[in-house]
């Protein structure tokens, strides 16, 4: 645990990207199994014990701390795990922290129920010092916040043993914590696991902005890029999976589509939810916002299904019947796709569309027009590109619509992750109803350079007018310019409305709160 520790305590101070990687690949290289597997689990966020909870924490400080201390030291310290490290008592003097190992701080968890977890918890504590109990805390608790992305623990193992980033992007997702087979494999002890009968995933293909730039239709073909979550279904040894752009298995949420899958392929598509067409036609998807009330869900309940039903509209075949397909040109694997795709449940999959446009002028013009509840902008794929990972300059591009933007008016802030840990860098902003209220509409924490961040941060700790655990409320004197892609009709939110993608495109220092636009505008461009 003392090396896992330290790790995690150089990481959370650590701001170059390039430094977190040679810390993560230092450590892979000299910590044994299984302890490097666990670890690497708990920073990409793949463990998770069900008995211990924040709850669990906040209990057993209050058994040992005076509440009031406790209370006050969270306020001020804004993290649960960090200020139960701080105030744990110290072993008595003379008796030093003893050696725990993640392997066994892992066992320990995983084995414990609701009723035994606090104690266990406890014994764990006691065995460590300051900077051991905040590691095991932060691994207990999950939500690590030290800016390691599943990415770039991806990028530090294939650096660290030389192997190839894309095969441990497949291997990764395909076998579970700690990675024995992984470590085996790259350490050259072991050939690569066999993922014959796995139902594994393949790193997604991804696209380039498109910026300024005339496209030859000749050469790319076009395709509308909807509005949900891009996914991959795999069926392969007996079984159905659903991957999420991150390699996350979210199958879970949408057992309708694992019961209906059942062909020996891989395809590429966008998950959404079923809603009327543009015109009224029947069959079409709605918007972002009604398939978020499906994502994140462990189980789905019947009506949930009924009110919200999902479907696929399939982009690509990457590979059928066992063969892969990947290496092939995009118009080949679109005319198998075609082919194939009339194997699926019409209920659960449908095709999307090439556009047909003679010329790139044609294609802005329906760029342009496309206001779809469900259409994000357009895709324009090489025709002879074969499907790679990662984004490959000149093969795929993508051309979202021009966004919406509304003034806003700052609310609240909170600190940052990563680099930005130091900052107020999240801004939750609002708009005035015809009575003068000013509600929230959306969050955001991108857009703003790094010097416009530091005149943001001090706006926010010269005008902080209330404090709400971490969230500082702020005087409601400033108006922020607030591009978004679309807007939709929301019941969760105060406002009646939730943005989709909100960035700071300007701060409006010129402007006068009073001034900022109102819920009714923003209601009108809702889709």
């Amino acid at each position: 645990m003392k090396r896992f520790a330290a790790l995690i305590d150089r990481l959370v101070y650590t701001r170059s990207r390039n430094s977190k990687l040679a810390l993560i690949v230092d450590y892979l290289r000299h910590t044994p199994d299984p302890d490097r597997g666990w670890a690497l689990a708990a920073l990409t966020g793949a463990l998770d014990f069900p008995a211990v909870k924040a709850g669990t924490v906040r209990a057993l400080l209050g058994a040992r701390v005076d509440e009031e201390l406790f209370r006050l030291s969270r306020h001020f310290v804004g993290d649960t795990a960090e200020t139960a490290a701080l105030l744990w008592p110290d072993a008595p003097l003379g008796k030093e922290a003893e050696e725990l190992s993640v392997a066994q701080a892992v066992d320990a968890l995983s084995s414990a129920t609701r009723g035994d977890a606090p104690a266990i918890l406890a014994s764990l504590l006691d065995r460590l010092d300051g900077d051991g109990r905040y590691a095991l805390l932060k691994l207990a608790l999950g939500g690590m916040r030290v800016g390691v992305s599943a990415r770039l623990a991806k990028q530090a193992f294939a650096q660290a043993f030389d192997v190839s980033i894309d095969d441990v992007e497949e291997l990764w997702h395909a076998i579970p914590p700690p990675y024995a087979p992984l470590f085996a494999w790259g350490e050259g002890k072991a050939p690569r696991p066999d993922l014959t009968d796995v139902a594994f995933f393949r790193p997604f293909m991804l696209a380039h902005p498109l910026e300024g730039e005339s496209i030859d239709l000749s050469d790319f073909a076009a395709e509308w890029k909807w509005d949900g979550i891009r996914v991959q279904l795999v069926h392969g040894g007996g079984e159905t999976r659903i991957y999420s752009r991150g390699g996350e298995e979210i199958g879970a949420a949408f057992p309708e589509l694992l019961a209906v899958f059942d062909q020996d392929a891989v395809i590429d598509g966008e998950l959404l939810v079923r809603g009327e067409a543009q015109g009224g036609a029947e069959g079409g998807a709605a918007s972002f916002n009604a398939l978020q009330q499906r994502l994140g869900r462990k189980t789905v309940a019947r009506k949930m299904l009924a009110d919200f039903p999902a479907f696929v509209r399939v982009y690509d075949l990457l590979a059928v019947d066992g063969s892969d397909l990947r290496a092939l040109p995009w118009h080949e694997r679109r005319r198998q796709l075609e082919g194939f795709v009339p194997r699926l449940a019409a209920s659960h999959f449908d095709l999307s569309p090439v556009i047909a446009a003679a010329h790139f002028d044609e294609l802005a013009t329906l760029r342009a027009g496309a206001r779809d509840a469900a259409i994000e902008g357009v895709m324009l794929k090489r025709r002879d590109a074969p499907y790679v990972a990662g984004r490959r300059a000149g093969l795929w591009y993508k051309w979202k619509r021009d966004p919406l933007v509304a003034d806003c008016v700052m609310m609240y802030a909170q600190r940052g992750n990563g680099r930005r840990a130091s900052f107020y860098s999240d801004y939750t902003f609002g708009c005035w109803t015809d009575a003068g209220e000013l509600l929230p509409v959306g969050k955001a924490y991108s857009g703003f350079t790094d010097d416009e961040l530091k005149w943001l941060d001090k706006f926010v700790r010269d005008h902080t007018i209330g404090r709400f655990g971490p969230v500082r409320e702020v005087e409601k004197t400033l108006v922020l310019e607030v591009a978004f892609d679309s807007i939709h009709a929301s019941k969760r939110h105060k406002s009646g409305l939730a943005m989709r993608f909100p960035r700071i495109s300007r701060i409006r220092r010129d402007k006068p709160a009073e001034e900022a636009d109102r819920i009714a505008t923003l209601r009108a461009m809702a889709t």
